[in-house]
């Protein structure tokens, strides 16, 4: 037997009804019976369960689910008051924190300084007590904190949640990220649990915040972030694609011909982000006698109107460009999105000089190239949607009903 919204073998539970109405799917009990194949009695029962739980409530009367009339259908509604997320979004040189509700607004945030070469045990606990700090200022309690999301500017293997090689995170490689977060988070905040902490690179994180806020009918997504280094985050079908191990969209490593004689800080020469980043094009602004250090200070002058900064900034978008050439070329995205730094006109101008010359015309016939919609606050939203997406996927559900009591 097979339920419809189920697998072979097995009729729908409670996680999938869930699903169903958090999609928008199914927002009655009329419609989630038509979807499933499940009686009346038994979509009562799961909801029930549901009800308990707290995490669905009764919205307004909605469409009248019998082709005969009569009234209006209560609709069901996500209850995203039950639970929050706390999310950051690890930078070089400063980190971005956050309370997210379960539908992903931002209740309250806070952004300062924090030196990723410090090392994991220093920044971790950092954030720890940063994340205590605005959850108090948010007025909720530890208890109410249902997960934490990372972002860090790395290459993450999901499975242990623990950074490999990464080359501007000296220190981490292999670091038990998740463990020393988690309990950082309980040394601060009074009353809190043993919450689960998911980790995974920036870009990616940023790719799965804008693709499901600005652009959730693409069912082929890049982002480019190009900030200090670059990294590229893709989003398949809904889902951020990783790779065997969480290398996938690592472009800053690609070799370019121009940079044959660069150094970049993996170690090798010729990389892309070694002569096309925000910080590479520091390093030649600071040449030119231009004040700069880092891709943020690239972006302010850039903000400035600096001619220096734009020329440079165009330059970087035309090398970046001809690496993206054949990044459409082999997945052919609807939407092609560049972020970060140096996500500006100049930039941007030199992408599209670039990868509109070099790709194949059927690769760029539906091909939108934009800016980001959410900005600086795309990793956060981002790292918000994986926590309740992994929390409440219907597999995970049944689980923890089950730890309820429910």
């Amino acid at each position: 037997m097979r339920g419809r919204a189920g697998t072979p073998g097995r009729q729908a539970g409670a996680g999938d009804l869930l699903a169903l109405v958090r999609s928008g799917r199914a927002t009655t009990r009329g419609a989630l019976q038509q979807a499933t194949g499940l009686s009346r009695a038994t979509v009562g029962q799961r909801l029930d369960r549901l009800f308990r739980a707290g995490w669905l409530r009764e919205g307004a009367g909605g469409p009248v689910d019998s082709p005969l009339g009569g009234r209006p259908s209560i609709t069901l509604e996500f209850d995203d008051a039950h639970a929050v997320v706390l999310a950051a979004d690890l930078d070089t040189r400063h980190a971005r924190v956050a309370v997210l509700s379960l539908t992903g607004e931002i209740l309250a945030e806070h952004t300062g300084v924090l030196v990723i070469e410090e090392g994991p045990d220093a920044v971790l606990g950092e954030l720890g007590r940063r994340f205590a700090l605005l959850l108090e200022k948010a007025g909720h309690g530890a208890h109410e904190v249902c997960g934490i999301g990372l972002a860090v500017p790395g290459p993450v293997d999901s499975d242990t949640g623990r950074v490999v090689q990464p080359p501007i995170m000296p220190g981490w490689d292999a670091y038990d990220i998740r463990g020393r977060l988690g309990r950082a988070f309980a040394e601060h905040a009074h009353g809190a649990t043993d919450v689960p902490v998911l980790v995974d690179n920036d870009a990616n994180l940023m790719a799965y915040g804008e693709q499901r806020v600005a652009h959730p009918d693409c069912s082929a997504f890049v982002l480019v972030k190009v900030s200090t280094g670059i990294g590229a985050g893709v989003v398949v079908d809904g889902r951020i694609y990783r790779g065997v191990d969480g290398g996938a969209g690592d472009i800053g490593h690609i070799r370019v011909p121009e940079g044959s004689g660069a150094l970049c800080r993996c170690g090798s020469y010729g990389c892309l982000a070694a002569v096309a980043s925000g910080g590479a094009v520091a390093r030649r602004l600071a040449e030119q006698g231009v004040r700069a250090a880092s891709g943020s200070d690239v972006r302010e002058l850039l903000a400035a109107g600096n001619p220096e900064a734009a020329a440079l900034a165009r330059e970087a978008g035309r090398r970046v460009g001809d690496v993206l050439a054949t990044v459409v070329t082999l997945l052919n995205p609807g939407v092609l999105m560049i972020a970060g730094d140096l996500a500006g006109t100049p930039f941007l101008t030199g992408v599209r000089e670039l990868l509109y010359q070099r790709a194949l015309p059927r690769s760029t016939a539906h091909l939108d190239v934009v800016t980001s919609r959410l900005g600086e606050r795309a990793g956060l939203v981002g790292a918000g949607a994986l926590v309740v997406d992994h929390l409440y996927a219907p597999e995970r559900v049944e689980e923890r009903l089950l730890a309820l009591g429910v």
